[in-house]
């Protein structure tokens, strides 16, 4: 069951925004039934995007440094251990690390790069000794620690990670799949997901279809409250608030307030409400990541706490949303 009738009188078709959330809700509903099945032991196949559990913890070089790091810290954090044969502590330093990246199941990957091996990128991170840890978020560079810290240090260390990425760039990681590799145990460990809420999902979507928006705001609410990750609900409650704040909007008065006010926060999160509700979804960002650029403190905050929720609008699977985080990740860094 999917929201339905995304525009009303007086507002700009959501055409655009509904298709790329349709296709992120139908992405999440596969896994889902995937899932179910693996918890069944009915041998599913894998997730869409999903990855085994040792793409987890990889060995890196410098000649796939931009795919196997960059390119992937815009969907997950990735955790680079440099290390080397010859070095006693990365022996006790590194198997933690895969221990604790491995547990957060597709929140964090390991990427282990041999300084013997590759001396250009010990030179470009500036590293004079080993073990050294850093991360690289959204293609930001985050130096974490160097030697061999207790496990209950690191472990505090890669949870505030995980928490800067989610929060601050929206990246939430890598759906691991439990059934291609491990067998019967890997499936046993895959819970179901919660069971359906859909009396208050179709709540939603009645009081969408009658614009009431207040009340669909509230229905879904009351869904994520009982179950926090589920995706419809999710969606859409970040179209319903869409929607509840462009519907009163003077379109021409935004616009022109936006313009002469390229610096006020408020004046450009309006915009880009309005730019996305209009299908501009480039727009819409681009405008939001240029007053991140320009802003500070609490202002900045709130710029970028509304781009984060329009990243959720469109869904994190649109090439669109990967690019805005890049950006923003640039002016933040």
């Amino acid at each position: 069951m999917q929201p339905r009738n995304m525009s009303m009188s007086g507002v700009v078709d959501l055409a655009a925004v509904k298709a790329a959330a349709e296709a992120k809700a139908k992405a999440e509903q596969a896994r889902a039934e995937a899932a179910r099945q693996a918890a069944r032991g009915g041998g599913a196949p894998a997730p869409a995007g999903a990855v085994p559990p040792s793409a987890l913890v990889i060995d890196v070089d410098e000649a796939g440094f931009e795919r196997d790091v960059l390119q992937l810290s815009s969907e997950v954090p990735v955790v680079l251990d440099f290390w080397a044969e010859w070095c006693q502590p990365c022996k006790q330093l590194s198997p933690l690390l895969e221990r604790l990246v491995t547990e957060a199941n597709g929140r964090l990957v390991m990427a282990k790069v041999d300084v013997d091996a590759n001396q250009m990128l010990m030179q470009q991170f500036g590293i004079q000794g080993i073990p050294a840890v850093f991360a690289v978020v959204a293609g930001q560079v985050l130096p974490l620690f160097q030697g061999v810290a207790p496990e209950q240090e690191i472990r505090a260390t890669l949870a505030q990670l995980v928490q800067v990425a989610e929060e601050r760039f929206g990246i939430i990681g890598v759906q691991v799949d439990p059934n291609a590799e491990g067998g019967a145990a890997g499936a046993a460990a895959a819970e179901p997901p919660a069971g359906p809420h859909d009396a208050l999902l179709e709540a939603a979507v009645s009081a969408l279809d009658a614009g009431d928006l207040g009340g669909a705001v509230q229905a879904y609410k009351n869904v994520l409250a009982d179950d926090p990750a589920n995706t419809e609900a999710k969606l859409g409650l970040a179209q319903a608030q869409l929607l509840a704040r462009v519907r009163d909007m003077d379109p021409q008065a935004v616009r022109t307030a936006a313009a002469e006010n390229p610096k006020d926060p408020q004046a450009q999160i309006a915009a880009a409400d309005l730019d996305l509700v209009g299908g501009h979804v480039e727009d819409a960002f681009g405008r939001l990541v240029d007053t991140v650029r320009v802003t500070a403190g609490a202002d900045r905050d709130a710029v970028r706490l509304r781009l984060l929720e329009l990243f959720e609008v469109i869904g994190p699977e649109d090439p669109r949303v990967a690019a805005a985080r890049t950006a923003l990740a640039r002016v933040l860094f």
